[in-house]
């Protein structure tokens, strides 16, 4: 693992846009004050940090693996949770237009036909 001192965010941005893939993203500027984004560019495994209160920092791992390990070491010193994808869809039969009726029960529906007085 190799470590470079970064002064500007704006440098750290330009690696982000140069980005092939970014794989995760750890912390808040605005909660925390600092944030990690994990990335790929070409054959490069980065962290680029984003700091209010330290130096920002960009560091290179060897590997894939390593990468990972460093996720989550910095996830347990930064308090988070691995985000866990919800399955939203699963029940999508219950929500099916066939079996079920619109029922306006109580409200009118306008048409254009009518008049727009309050």
């Amino acid at each position: 693992m190799q470590e470079i001192e970064i002064l500007s965010w704006i440098t750290l941005d330009a690696l982000k846009e140069a980005s092939t893939r970014v794989i995760d993203s750890i912390g808040n500027l605005d909660t925390n004050e600092q944030m990690s984004l994990f990335c790929v560019i070409e054959e490069d495994y980065l962290e680029l940090h984003y700091s209010e209160l330290e130096a920002n920092y960009l560091r290179r791992f060897d590997d894939e693996d390593e990468l990972f390990k460093h996720i989550a070491k910095r996830r347990e010193e930064l308090g988070e949770e691995e985000a866990e994808a919800l399955e939203y869809f699963e029940d999508d039969d219950a929500f099916s237009r066939d079996e079920e009726e619109d029922d306006f029960n109580g409200y009118n529906i306008r048409t254009e036909e009518d008049d727009d007085t309050f």
